[in-house]
């Protein structure tokens, strides 16, 4: 369940930032700061490194063999039993977390990457 924020939200706050610094160019370059531009994306990059925290929380849960739910896997399903029943659905969690892992750390990139431009240019560009 931690996999979740991570998987989803991630990518809209990197997109929230993008769209809300460039609604305050206007004002930052009229005042000649840019601190404000600066704490949308100090606040974006950490609710995304927050947000990807939990989900590596939720994958090293899945990833630890001795938890619930992690039995040993069968060979193949048995007759009457679909895939979707079988223990290849015991995997899912962990490929959802790996999953959730990966897009919050792409995520959080983004946000770096969008940071950047606010250090070395003036908002007037």
């Amino acid at each position: 369940m931690l996999s979740w924020p991570a998987l989803l939200l991630a990518p809209l706050v990197a997109l929230a930032q993008l769209s809300i610094a460039y609604s305050l160019v206007t004002p930052a370059c009229a005042t000649q700061s840019r601190g404000g531009l600066h704490a949308v994306a100090v606040v974006s990059l950490i609710v995304v490194l927050v947000m990807t925290a939990m989900a590596w929380r939720g994958w090293r849960r899945h990833d630890d063999p001795a938890s619930p739910g992690r039995g040993a896997p069968n060979e193949g399903p048995e007759r009457g039993v679909t895939a979707a029943e079988s223990d290849g659905a015991a995997k899912r969690p962990h490929f959802i977390a790996l999953m959730a892992l990966l897009v919050g750390a792409l995520s959080a990139l983004v946000s770096i990457a969008l940071w950047l431009p606010i250090w070395f240019l003036s908002p007037c560009y």
